[in-house]
């Protein structure tokens, strides 16, 4: 089925409560609930930015999601719901690049905010955060990952309509730089120059579509390699942060699962040598820097920033964290792999 535009007869109130009976509407609209049929829907864990729910008809189950504007965490952080409308031109481009990569579109519209995907089955497609929450962890998978980010990076590196398309600055700073680097400066006042300057810095390389959010929650253990989903940061910028917003994940894992640190430095390494092997774009050496620095940025930001994560609860691992990235803040790093020796020089606990 070839995926729908709603243009008209639908407007789903902006709150984060959506009713069952407007997602419905919006479904019958696009032709995927028939009259008279009563779908069932069951809310999916979403994250912070979106609902999401499985909906299962007579005839078909797939996913809905919808972009919320104020986002759930305990910081204000709001964001405008035209993200969703970029979340699916991301999937379609890279859908085209590497068509495993991502789940079918069936149905969107850019006025609600919402849109129809493929439902992939969980047994099937595990989450990568859980699988390296729980210690499996894979080095062959990572390298996968790297590739089938840096193969989009390459197809779309100094596009100029690609450029025109996700011209998203607005958005990819009030949903990623604000809430990360420069959160993270009101909170670390002697690193501020140097986050306030990198985020600026960063806004401004526009080389290649990013996708914004490459995070291991936001990736599927497919059968044919892993499949990307919430693309809504989707932005044409620097590519390096897509390299760096997963490898940051790598270090952050081993806090949480320590005896698997060998193996997540193994993947860390395996994801970074297949994307930089894969860059065709510009010089590996440069963009290798880029991430490089904005990195330790990332990893502080998962401690002090708007959106830390949920698992690193213990200030003596919170401590060591903000360690080893203050100090590669202050004092940068060409390579990935200064990054990894500084990391497995300060011990847990």
């Amino acid at each position: 089925m070839r995926a729908q535009h709603v243009t008209k007869g639908v407007r789903i109130p902006e709150d984060s409560a959506v009713s069952q009976s407007a997602i419905i509407t919006f479904l019958r609209a696009a032709g995927l609930v028939a009259e008279g049929d009563a779908p069932r829907l069951t809310a999916l864990t979403g994250g912070v930015a979106s609902d999401i729910w499985k909906v299962e008809t007579r005839e078909r189950t797939f996913a809905v999601k919808r972009a919320l504007p104020r986002l759930r965490v305990a910081q204000e952080w709001t964001a405008p719901v035209s993200r969703n409308a970029s979340e699916v031109d991301w999937m379609t481009i890279a859908g085209a690049v590497a068509p495993s990569a991502v789940p079918r579109i069936l149905a969107h519209e850019q006025g609600v905010g919402a849109f129809a995907m493929e439902f992939l089955e969980p047994g099937r497609f595990p989450v990568w955060k859980a699988e390296l929450a729980a210690g499996r962890v894979d080095p062959a998978f990572a390298a996968k990952v790297g590739s089938t980010i840096a193969s989009i990076h390459a197809a779309t590196a100094h596009s100029k309509s690609v450029a025109e398309r996700f011209a998203n600055d607005a958005v990819f700073h009030s949903i990623r730089l604000e809430p990360y680097l420069e959160a993270t400066a009101r909170v670390h006042a002697d690193l501020a120059p140097i986050l306030m300057e990198l985020s600026r810095t960063t806004l401004a390389t526009k080389i290649a579509l990013a996708h914004g959010d490459v995070s291991p929650k936001n990736i599927l253990v497919g059968p044919a390699g892993p499949v990307f989903l919430d693309a809504e940061c989707a932005w044409f910028g620097d590519p390096a942060f897509d390299l760096a917003f997963c490898l940051n994940h790598m270090h952050l894992k081993s806090v949480f699962v320590p005896t698997a640190t060998e193996r997540l430095m193994e993947s860390h390494e395996a994801l970074a040598d297949a994307y930089l092997d894969h860059v065709n774009w510009e010089q590996a050496a440069e963009i290798e820097r880029r991430t490089a620095t904005l990195l330790p940025a990332l990893l502080l930001a998962r401690i002090d920033g708007k959106s830390p994560v949920e698992y690193i609860v213990a200030e003596s691992e919170k401590s060591r964290v903000r360690q080893i990235a203050r100090k590669l803040i202050a004092s940068p790093v060409a390579t990935l792999a200064e990054i990894r020796a500084a990391w497995t020089k300060v011990p847990h606990g």
